[in-house]
Order: C-alpha cells, then sequence, then structure tokens
C-alpha cells in the first residue's frame, strides 16, 4: 500500500479507536439513548459513519454495490458495544483492501455518486469520508458527556 493510503487508513484508524474509546463500558441504555430532538444515539452514529464509509470508498470509488439503505440506518437500536466494535472492525478490513488497490494517480479520477449522480474525484471522495466520519466522532463523544452528566 502507498504511504499516503496507509496515512490515510492510520487516521480513519484513530477515529474508530476514539470511538470505541467512547463506547467502552457504556450499558445498552445509553447506547441507544437520543440525548434530545433532531439528535441521533450513539448506535445510530456508528452504523451510519460505518455505512457512509463503505459508500463513499466501496459504492462510490470502487463501484462495489452495498445494497446501502442509509434511511434504516437511522432507526437502529439495540447493538450492543461489541456489535459496533464488529461493526467498525468489519469496515476497517474492507477499506484496508480497497486502499491496497489504490494509486496516487487516481485521486483526480473522476467517479458518479450513485445515490444523487453527483460526480466527484476519488480524492474528494476519500476526505469527504474521513471528514463526515470525524463530525460523528464529535458527536460520540458529546452524546456520551451528556448521557453521564443526566446520571444522578
Amino acid at each position: 500500500m502507498q504511504s499516503f493510503f496507509r496515512n490515510y487508513l492510520d487516521n480513519l484508524k484513530e477515529f474508530h479507536d476514539e470511538i470505541r474509546k467512547a463506547v467502552k463500558e457504556l450499558p445498552q441504555s445509553a447506547l441507544d439513548w437520543v440525548p434530545g430532538p433532531e439528535m441521533n444515539s450513539v448506535n445510530v452514529l456508528v452504523v451510519h459513519l460505518a455505512s457512509a464509509e463503505r459508500y463513499w470508498i466501496g459504492d462510490v470509488i470502487n463501484g462495489d454495490p452495498s445494497g446501502r439503505d442509509r434511511e434504516t440506518e437511522f432507526l437502529v437500536q439495540g447493538l450492543s458495544a461489541e456489535d459496533l466494535f464488529q461493526r467498525l472492525n468489519e469496515i476497517e478490513n474492507y477499506i484496508e483492501k480497497a486502499l491496497e488497490t489504490f494509486a496516487l494517480q487516481e485521486l483526480d479520477a473522476k467517479r458518479i455518486s450513485p445515490r444523487n449522480g453527483r460526480e466527484v474525484s476519488v480524492g474528494w471522495a476519500l476526505c469527504h469520508a474521513l471528514k463526515h466520519t470525524s463530525l460523528h466522532v464529535g458527536h460520540i463523544q458529546i452524546t456520551r458527556q451528556l448521557w453521564e452528566q443526566q446520571l444522578p
């Protein structure tokens, strides 16, 4: 794997490690807890970000359809911390295999998003996936803090 893509994977895994740290030892009720209107549970956030990573790197860049149903990601309940860790492990493995096939010359190559037909470059899709994950890592960390603050 070229060093750029190794660095990319390392950054993604660091974000996933932050999620693991935030989720570790949370009870099931905390994983499904929604802090307020228009907000999401930890379960929803982890499932959504893992699915989005798979979409951008698999569906868009690699042309490998996942059958993603984005709307159902926001209905997820009942997953354990171990279930969430398994999802993160699976997407890390998928992305690692995908990145092994990429070359720097492809970063400017154009791809079409199957969801909306938008044309993006491979580089843009990679950056967007990482940016999207980082945003939701912060949401997960704040949700844990809010959960802990509302405990007696």
